[in-house]
C-alpha cells in the first residue's frame, strides 16, 4: 500500500516540478498536465492546491525569490556602513543562491520574454527589491561624503549587473570562468572596481 503524501510535502512537490518545467520550457510552453505527470499526481490534485497555473506561478515566485533571504543576511553590514563586506556579501548570496538553484534566473528571463502579468511581480518582489535596497545604501553613503555624487540607482544597477553577467555567462551560456579564477577572486573583482568607481 502506498503512503500518503502529506498535504505541505504534495504542495511542495508541484512547486519544485513546476518550477523546473517553468524554467526549461517557460509559463505558456509547459501544462498544468505535464506539472501533475512530472510529481505523480492527478491534474486534479495539481488544482487542489493551486486554483489556476497563474496561482502556481506565484507560489513558486515566493519560494524561489528568497529576497528576504538575502537582504537579512546583508542588512547587518549596511547598518554598519562596511561598503566592501556589504557588497561581498551581496554578490555572494546572489552568486551561490543561483549555482544552487538556477531555475531563478531561468525563470526570470522566461517572465521577461513571455510577456505575460506575473513578470511584473516576479521583478517586484526579486530584482527591484534588491535594486532598491542597494539604491538606498548607495544614497546615504553619497550623503555622507563616503561616495562621489553618482545616481543611486544607475550605481546600484551597475553592480548587480556585474553580478548578474557573471551568473548569466555561467549558468545560462555555460561559460567556464577561466581555470586560475575562483568565485570569491571574481567576487572581489567586481568588489574592487565598483568601489574604485564611487569612492572620491
Amino acid at each position: 500500500m502506498q503512503q500518503r503524501v502529506p498535504r505541505e510535502e504534495r504542495r511542495r512537490r508541484i512547486i519544485e516540478s513546476a518550477a523546473t518545467l517553468f524554467s526549461r520550457r517557460g509559463f505558456r510552453g509547459t501544462t498544468t498536465r505535464e506539472v501533475a505527470q512530472a510529481v505523480g499526481v492527478s491534474e486534479a490534485t495539481v488544482f487542489k492546491h493551486f486554483a489556476t497555473k497563474e496561482d502556481l506561478y506565484t507560489a513558486i515566485i515566493e519560494v524561489k525569490a528568497q529576497t528576504r533571504q538575502v537582504l537579512d543576511a546583508v542588512s547587518p553590514l549596511a547598518e554598519a556602513r562596511d561598503d566592501a563586506a556589504l557588497l561581498r556579501a551581496l554578490a555572494r548570496e546572489m552568486i551561490l543562491r543561483t549555482q544552487v538553484d538556477p531555475t531563478l534566473m531561468r525563470l526570470l528571463f522566461f517572465s521577461a520574454l513571455e510577456g505575460h502579468a506575473l513578470a511584473d511581480l516576479f521583478f517586484q518582489r526579486r530584482v527591484q527589491a534588491l535594486d532598491d535596497f542597494l539604491a538606498k545604501y548607495i544614497a546615504d553613503r553619497v550623503a555622507a561624503g563616503a561616495f562621489r555624487a553618482v545616481d543611486p540607482i544607475l550605481a546600484a544597477w551597475n553592480f548587480i549587473g556585474m553580478i548578474t553577467q557573471y551568473l548569466l555567462l555561467q549558468e545560462l551560456f555555460r561559460q567556464k570562468a577561466p581555470p586560475h579564477t575562483s568565485v570569491e577572486q571574481a567576487i572581489e573583482e567586481m568588489v574592487a572596481t565598483f568601489l574604485r568607481g564611487v569612492q572620491p
